[in-house]
Order: structure tokens, then sequence, then C-alpha cells
């Protein structure tokens, strides 16, 4: 069915699971189209990965499958690693607030301004009411009985009572960065020193006077190797993106070194990289990034995760097998993320209703059959499968933007995402800080006045 057709819709009975970003815009957009929402949030609070907190999981590599989960990776220092102006919702700009001493108004502000922001968007579309909060799923399937045929069976646990219920679809949105992923490293079974992963890291504290090697040099390695810097008496990166020789000190710092990856590890402590540098250190620190995990899912087969390859999906959202009455929020990873929810769940939330039509199943499987062929071709590895690097993001935006018969993405936005994205490599230390794109701001506060002159009470949220 085309976009925009006079096609009856149907109004459906819909999980949403997760009240971070993904969940709070897909229930708001399911709304929107007329279906019957309710999102399960297994925390107290909206924000998902961006409610941070000082508690951290006993075991350090969260390595256990039984221990207590921590769903936050944010540490207390934490500032976006692009602007707020690109990062923020297509019709509720993540604009400057007017400084009261409340709000974070820089231009990368720091975890809890996201969080604050998420908060007024939940407020503004009245979303809390549609969440349980404190309630976990523990288990979601399609119905095998004939009578329920195609819905999806929920079973979820609060303090004080299990419920099973029966749904017309399930939205998955609970986020992929809890889950730690960890480098192998030859030697580390007797290498006496301790380990952690950056997602049980808060604040650089514990690693004063230490001999730190930070694994990864991606935004969180690039944060925390800076941070600990601060109070650690050498910190060394080891990093897969540099040449096999790299050994140099990273500017502004004297306790700072980059090298490339490790050789072994031994049992005297020592540590060997593949530049023949040796370091004796207390700790490493995994900032290697995550899994996608969904315990609670059960397809029987028809998605699996495989070498981080949530798989097959078509267009990094539905499951030809199962479409659409199971779909995936917020999966694609380097970049901007909330326009893309709001655009990913615009097309479910359409698909739901009938507005819009899918390919059939077999055609689904084909197209999602040559993206994965030509990844293999290109010499690309399944864990990148859902990387959008490049062009590529802002083409599968627009894709779901003429979808659903939405504006494409503002050129001023994408712009300003590459001239950031460019800078996070090029100045890492001063980047969030100094920039050069005045001009795309002066851009993106004209739209956002336009969108507001039809909001009022929202004029506000502008800085004057």
């Amino acid at each position: 069915m085309a976009p925009g057709s006079n096609h009856p819709t149907v109004s459906r009975h819909v999980a949403v699971i997760g009240a971070g970003a993904a969940g709070l815009v897909a229930a708001r957009e399911l709304r929107r189209e007329g279906h019957s929402v309710v999102v399960l949030e297994r925390g107290s609070q909206i924000g998902g990965v961006w409610a941070y907190t000082s508690q951290v999981e006993p075991d350090p590599l969260s390595l256990d499958p039984a221990r207590p989960v921590v769903h936050s990776s944010l540490y207390k220092s934490l500032r976006t690693n692009i602007p707020r102006e690109c990062m923020g919702f297509t019709d509720f700009p993540f604009a400057t607030r007017p400084h009261d001493g409340s709000r974070d108004p820089r231009r990368h502000p720091g975890h809890s301004e996201v969080l604050a922001y998420l908060r007024d968007f939940a407020k503004e579309f009245d979303i809390e009411e549609m969440i349980r909060f404190e309630t976990e799923v523990v288990r979601a399937e399609p119905v095998a009985d004939e009578e329920n045929i195609g819905k999806w069976r929920v079973e979820s646990r609060s303090s004080d009572a299990v419920s099973d219920e029966i749904y017309d679809a399930v939205v998955v949105c609970n986020g992929h960065y809890t889950e730690p992923r960890h480098a192998l490293v030859s030697g580390i079974d007797s290498w006496p020193g301790k380990q952690i992963h950056s997602h049980n890291y808060r604040v650089p504290d514990p690693f004063k006077d230490q001999v730190v090697i930070v694994i990864g040099s991606s935004a969180s390695g690039v944060d925390i190797c800076r941070d600990i810097a601060k109070v650690a008496k050498e910190v060394h990166v080891s990093s897969r993106s540099t040449s096999l020789e790299t050994y140099e000190k990273l500017p502004g710092y004297d306790n700072l070194w980059l090298h490339p990856t490790i050789e072994t590890a031994r049992e005297d402590g020592s540590v060997v990289f593949k530049n023949g540098k040796t370091v004796y250190a207390d700790t490493i620190m995994h900032c290697t990034g995550y899994k996608y995990y969904f315990p609670f899912l059960d397809t029987k087969g028809e998605v699996t995760v495989d070498d981080n390859r949530v798989g097959p999906l078509y267009k990094h959202v539905f499951p030809p097998a199962l479409a659409p009455g199971l779909s995936f929020i917020g999966l694609p990873w380097q970049i901007t993320p909330f326009p893309m929810f709001e655009l990913q769940s615009k097309w479910v939330a359409a698909v739901l209703s009938g507005r819009v039509s899918l390919p059939s199943q077999d055609e689904m499987m084909e197209d999602t059959k040559a993206f994965y062929d030509k990844l293999e071709a290109s010499g690309i590895p399944k864990r990148y499968t859902h990387l959008l690097p490049d062009d590529s993001q802002f083409e599968y935006d627009n894709w779901l933007a003429d979808q659903c018969d939405y504006p494409r993405i503002e050129k001023w936005r994408e712009e300003m995402f590459y001239i950031g994205f460019k800078r996070i490599y090029a100045q890492s230390a001063t980047y969030r800080d100094n920039w050069d794109d005045d001009h795309l701001i002066v851009e993106a506060y004209d739209d956002f006045v336009k969108f507001m002159s039809s909001y009022p009470e929202l004029l506000p949220m502008l800085k004057t």
C-alpha cells in the first residue's frame, strides 16, 4: 500500500518493551496512529540508558549471567558526542533553554540534560500514562493456539504480580548498551590484575595512582582514558585502528599513551603490546562495546543474534517471518539516534494500522539476504551489520520518511552530524566546546522557531 493511501486503518493492542528514548517515541507514534499502547519498563523512571545511577554491578566484567543487572552504562562525566540540535526528535527540538541554573545549556550537554529533555518529551505528549514501571518482561512469544494466530503472549513480572497478556504486536525497545562485549586477550586468564568493563565505570577515583590499560578508542574509550588520566599514574590506550608501530603520547597529557592492540598478558602482571612495548598494569578497562541481548524473546529461532547481528531483519526492524507482529526500534548505531527512532516508530505504527504495507515475506527475505550478501562481499563482519556509516544512515532515515509520507531529514542536521563526527577524532579533547558550524546552528534555530510558532506554549524552550 502506498504511503498516504485511503486504505481503512486498524487499531492494534501493542506492547512496547522499554521506556528509554526509543520506547517513548514508539509509544507516542503508535498512539498517534490510533493504537492502544502499554509500555513495560523494568526501572522506576523513564530514560533507559540515560537514567544515570552511581550503582554498578558486583561483577566488574558483567560475565555472570545470574548477576543483578544495572541497565545504565553512563559514567558521571559523560557529555553527548553530537550536538543537541541534531540529536533531538524532529518535532520536539532539543534546544538550549534559558540558563536558570537548573539545566545544562551547552551544545554538548551532560547526561542529566538528555534525561531532562526526555522527561519534557514524555510530559508534553502524556506518555507516562501508558507506562507500567517496575515491570520486567520475562517472556514474549507468538501465541500458539489457532484462535489467536498472529498475536503475542507477553509475560511480565512486577513486585506484586505476574501478568500473562495477549497483544496484537510487540515492539522491542530495550536498548543495546547493557550487556558488555569483551576483548579477547592472549594470556589474560593468568594475568593477576583487575579487569573491568566500561559498563561498570562511573568515576576515576578508584584508579588513583594506578597504571591502567584502556582497550578501545571509540567514544567511550576516548572519554574514559582522559577521565582516568586526571588521577592515574599512567594510562595506556590499546587501539586496533592504529598501526602496529604506534607508540605516542596524547597531546596535553604527560601520562597518556596510545598503542596498537595487545600481544599478550603475562602472569607477572605485564602486558605486551604489538608495538613491542611492555607495561606493568594494575587494571585493564574494556571499552569494547555491547551485545544485543533479548533474554525474554522466544521466536522459535525466527530471530537470532549471531556475532551481534540481529536477524534476519528487514531494514533493521521487521523479522520477515513474524512481521508485522514483532519489530525492533533502535538497533542501528553510530547515528543520530532520536530522529531515527522516531522515523522507525512512524513506520512501524503505520504498518500496524494498515496505512502502509510491507512487501511479502519472500520479498523481505530476498531484500535482507541481498543486504547481508553485500556486507559479506565487502568484507564487513556480521558484528557491523547494524553500523550505518557515512551517508547510509541518512539514506535510511529518508527511506523511512518516504514510507510514512513524512518530511525528510533536514540538510543542516546531516551536515551538523558529519562536521561534529569528524571533530570527535580530530579534536578529541576540545570538540565539545569548540566548533565552527555557527551557520548550521542559525539554520537549526530558524527551523525550530518555525515549528514552535505553531505551538506558542513551547516557545520558552528556545533561548532568546
